[in-house]
């Protein structure tokens, strides 16, 4: 599939800025189900270009004149392959073992160890039976847009039954970590088809020990379903604030308006 992608973030503020720094995992990872036909980012002031420890392209943005609003624009074409079942290579130089480390945003509460031990019983990772906790995420926490923050944990949101697709990925890998299975957060893309989800998305790796496989699956928690050609990855983490698209910090500037437009069409 050929994806063109244009994802535009706007921020305002009532007041002007002495400072600001944005952390960007805006560029595609390099991996061998996608190809960077071309890419680029739009953004002011300094820009220093690095990867970071989990091997994602990224970019650090301050501006450290007076300005009152900016505006990032990533935008370019990805050639993106289904992977076979869901299972992405793993060429990363990290061991699967850092990633059953919880965080802030996943650490397991007695609601996630009964999830856990009521959806993967044994302890397994079978592709199967991490499909299966997949749907029993989604069941237990409906989709709906605006009911969390990017500083809701997976505990908040099981609680409250309702979330987005980072909530959906939070609670995936905390109860994967309960078992010791290695899980990571994935931020990107998807072409959203007929589906009313956004376009801008999270979704999780999960290490799968099948018959005829042992590693990396890729599963989108929100669909219950293995990611197709429909996919760009951006980045992978522990959790959203490793692996977020754009998060920082400001100085001054009283209160700010955030605006995030993401168009995607495929062919």
């Amino acid at each position: 599939m050929r994806l063109t992608i244009r994802h535009e973030t706007r921020y305002g503020y009532t007041a002007p800025l002495a400072y600001t720094i944005q952390q960007l995992h805006l560029t595609p990872r390099k991996e061998p189900q996608q190809h960077v036909a071309s890419w680029g980012i739009a953004m002011p002031g300094h820009v220093h270009a690095y990867t970071d420890a989990y091997g994602n392209l990224s970019h650090m943005m301050t501006m450290a004149v007076p300005h009152q609003g900016l505006s990032i624009v990533a935008a370019g074409v990805i050639e993106t392959q289904a992977p076979l079942k869901g299972r992405v290579p793993n060429g990363d130089t990290l061991p699967p073992l850092m990633f059953t480390v919880p965080t802030r945003l996943t650490e397991a509460t007695p609601g996630i160890l009964e999830l856990a031990a009521s959806c993967l019983p044994d302890g397994r990772a079978r592709s199967k039976d991490l499909l299966s906790l997949a749907e029993h995420i989604f069941g237990a926490v409906r989709y709906q847009s605006g009911a969390t923050a990017v500083t809701t944990t997976a505990s908040d949101a099981l609680a409250l039954g309702q979330g987005v697709c980072q909530d959906h990925a939070h609670l995936f890998l905390a109860c994967c970590h309960v078992h010791g299975i290695p899980a990571r957060y994935v931020s990107g893309y998807i072409d959203p088809g007929d589906s009313d989800h956004a376009a801008s998305h999270a979704w999780v790796d999960a290490w799968a020990e099948d018959k005829d496989y042992v590693g990396w699956i890729s599963i989108d928690v929100t669909h219950a379903r293995l990611m197709t050609d429909a996919y760009c990855r951006l980045a992978i983490g522990r959790d959203y604030d490793a692996a977020a698209p754009v998060r920082g910090v400001r100085r001054g500037g009283g209160q700010e308006s955030m605006a995030i437009d993401v168009k995607i069409t495929s062919k």
